[in-house]
């Protein structure tokens, strides 16, 4: 069984959401899905999301598109430890897919995780769909 991983914020989840997770579950058999904390957002973005991390947590679960769906580890981000991988670790993907706007961890997921296949997803109506124009 080949098990893609994505991670994301998924705050006001829209259908450039559920275009990522259908091209990610295209990528393997079982899709994880790692929905961010609240903290780990504010302290990235620099901004709370509109929804918490149970309620995006829920949302995703209740559209079907992931086999799993789980948060994101608590992060000590100030002194810069490397638990975020600790999820990774953990449930072992073969496929990580990024989403085409994604910044945060990129380059020392590449460095750090060199047996996983890291794939980088296209957009979906970027200037339409996008939980920050979104908002406005």
């Amino acid at each position: 069984m080949k098990k893609v991983m994505v991670f994301g914020t998924f705050d006001i989840f829209h259908p450039g959401h559920k275009n990522f997770l259908e091209q990610a579950r295209e990528q393997g058999d079982y899709l994880i899905v790692v929905v961010a904390r609240d903290k780990t957002v504010l302290f990235l973005k620099k901004y709370q999301t509109e929804n918490n991390e149970d309620l995006r947590l829920k949302v995703i679960k209740n559209s079907v598109l992931a086999d799993s769906v789980i948060l994101g580890n608590k992060l000590n981000l100030k002194n810069k430890d490397n638990r975020q991988f600790d999820i990774i670790k953990e449930h072992q993907p073969d496929v990580i897919c990024l989403g085409y706007d994604q910044k945060f961890f990129v380059d020392e997921l590449r460095n750090s995780m060199k047996d996983i296949e890291i794939i980088k997803l296209r957009s979906y109506k970027p200037g339409i769909y996008k939980s920050s124009k979104l908002k406005k």
